[in-house]
């Protein structure tokens, strides 16, 4: 499973994407599931005011459900001025 990341998360991880070997994407069948994982394994990412994941190019809730094949993206808090 690959993963986008973008502004505070890629600083966070330290690389544009994070990939989870299988056995780690065989844990992980929905978007919560994937948030906890997160905070899980990238503590920093719970300090986050909020942080969105899109699948599919679509914003998606806790209950949605996903794949390997989903393309996967963390959209965290955005600051403007």
């Amino acid at each position: 499973m690959n993963i986008l990341l973008f502004g505070i998360t890629k600083d966070i991880v330290g690389d544009a994407t994070l990939s989870l070997s299988s056995s780690e994407a065989s844990e992980v069948h929905t978007v919560g599931q994937l948030r906890n994982y997160l905070t899980g394994n990238y503590p920093a990412m719970g300090g986050l005011s909020s942080l969105a994941i899109a699948v599919n190019s679509e914003y998606a809730e806790d209950e949605k459900e996903i794949s390997a094949t989903d393309e996967i993206a963390l959209i965290p808090p955005v600051s403007g001025g």
